[in-house]
């Protein structure tokens, strides 16, 4: 597998690799967004972390996505004054697949950035990182995330019952969604228009 992008732009988003210095912006948008995260985010639960914590944690994904362990990305506005969310390609689903997760900060919510910056991944985990698979996890109960994978041309492949924790240790289900290689072809995630660029700033796609 081939590194995803550091850097994705899309009409409305910057779809990067965190740095150091976004410590901030990150700590000001789940501190605004906690009520709308925990429900659905165990991390959140965690929060509010110390700064200094947050700074650490920024420098840990940026090493994991240079070690190609982990790709996690932060969804900027296209000026980059504000984090919108966070996003990620996460390799934990066995080998040639990625997973994307995603969170949007509370007051960005129903304007369709999950909805482009999923797009996006998928478009680049297929075409740039040559993966076989790709898979959204999501709560059935949360229909907002639910309905990314169902636009953008995914399959309903499961829902496991009780196969998650939450943070009081009850379980809850989890929906599968997938899209294979060669059913991306005419899916709406393969229109997605976007530029993407490496660790050097290279135009990849």
């Amino acid at each position: 597998m081939i590194t995803p992008p550091y850097r994705i732009v899309t009409p409305r988003l910057v779809i990067r690799c965190y740095n150091p210095d976004d410590a901030k912006a990150l700590e000001t948008a789940i501190h605004a967004s906690l009520d709308h995260l925990k429900p659905w985010m165990p991390w959140a639960h965690a929060e509010p972390e110390d700064f200094e914590a947050k700074v650490q944690r920024l420098r840990a994904f940026r090493g994991k996505f240079d070690l190609d362990q982990d790709y996690i990305h932060g969804i900027f506005a296209a000026d980059e004054s504000r984090l919108v969310g966070g996003t990620g390609l996460h390799p934990r689903i066995g080998p040639d697949a990625l997973e994307i997760g995603y969170w949007i900060h509370a007051d960005e919510a129903e304007k369709g950035y999950a909805t482009e910056s999923t797009a996006a991944l998928t478009r680049v985990a297929f075409e740039v990182a040559g993966v076989r698979r790709v898979e959204i996890r999501c709560d059935p109960a949360n229909a907002a995330s639910v309905a990314i994978p169902r636009k953008l041309g995914f399959a309903h492949e499961a829902t496991l019952r009780r196969r998650s924790a939450t943070e009081t240790g009850a379980l809850r289900d989890s929906m599968i969604w997938s899209l294979f290689r060669e059913d991306f072809p005419g899916t709406p995630a393969s229109a997605a228009e976007l530029q993407a660029f490496d660790a050097a700033g290279r135009r990849v796609l």
